[in-house]
């Protein structure tokens, strides 16, 4: 099995268990965790053994969102010698015919134990079942340092909270609780922090033992078939081009810098002079994570 530099991998009968693990960041996500995520959970999905699969994150937090530290080299600001290993470890952690989490045929439940920011929130967003701690501060904190909320979750976020709800928690990237997700649809339940993981379990020892591995792949396929009338890899392909577009922006490096110096942003781009009106008339043919 691959040892991962930022994942703990745990297995029980029919679960594999990932567990994000930088807990001195607040397991924040850089791109060598998302590359290995993208693995961990591939390898799972192909192992024909495992029925489910849970990723939680360890200490107090599942998912700080992007680290802002400098030597993270987040939102395209990494050196030439970050850039080279990125370009390594992808190598090493691509697997042939990589299938997006909504064509993997093996359910995927977040124990989301903690705070979810950002990439924290929008990467479990394309799981298929969100179990999360009453408590937890979730935000979709993007354009507040300058970029844009990625993965699809400008469709998805409206589709589980309504449109109102959706454009309010997506524009402001206003933080909010585990306990409000849960009224509002984005996660399947909220339990105290000490409970998600065991409740997480509970979820997928049930569907190991007690589901149909055909059924569940077949269903779990239509229904994401059926998100944004059936363009929903279109969407991601459109979305992740925008999402590297702004990140190569001065306002993506102001972002972070004032949100890391505890000051108001100082946007310098504009929003008729300066939006990307090219990007919108080419639809993407493939989608990317």
């Amino acid at each position: 099995m691959t040892e991962y530099l930022h994942l703990l991998i745990d297995n029980a009968p029919g679960v594999r268990i990932i567990t994000l693990n930088r807990p001195e960041r607040m397991n924040a996500y850089n791109r060598r965790m998302g590359m290995e995520i993208r693995h961990a959970i591939g390898s799972a999905d192909l192992d024909e053994t495992v029925r489910a699969i849970v990723v939680t994150g360890a200490g107090r937090a599942f998912c700080a969102g992007a680290d802002l530290s400098p030597q993270a080299g987040s939102f395209g600001s990494g050196s030439a010698e970050q850039k080279e290993e990125e370009a390594r470890f992808t190598r090493e952690l691509t697997l042939p015919d990589a299938k997006p989490y909504w064509e993997m045929n093996t359910p995927i439940i977040a124990a989301i134990n903690g705070a979810a920011v950002g990439a924290g929130l929008t990467i479990p967003l394309q799981f298929d079942i969100r179990v999360v701690a009453e408590d937890a501060k979730l935000a979709l904190a993007f354009n507040r340092r300058g970029v844009l909320p990625e993965l699809n979750s400008p469709i998805l976020v409206p589709q589980m909270v309504g449109l109102a709800r959706g454009m309010d928690l997506l524009i402001t990237g206003r933080t909010f609780s585990g306990a409000e997700a849960a009224q509002w649809g984005m996660a399947s339940e909220a339990v105290p922090a000490g409970q998600v993981l065991p409740r997480a379990l509970e979820v997928a020892r049930d569907i190991a033992e007690n589901t149909a591995p055909v059924s569940v792949a077949i269903l779990k396929r239509l229904v994401w078939e059926g998100l944004a009338g059936g363009q929903f890899a279109a969407a991601q392909a459109r979305n992740h081009a925008l999402f590297d577009w702004v990140t190569k922006q001065a306002d993506a490096r102001e972002g972070p810098k004032a949100f890391i110096e505890k000051r108001t942003p100082n946007w310098s781009l504009r929003k008729n002079a300066d939006f990307p009106i090219d990007r919108f008339e080419r639809v993407p043919e493939t989608a990317a994570e």
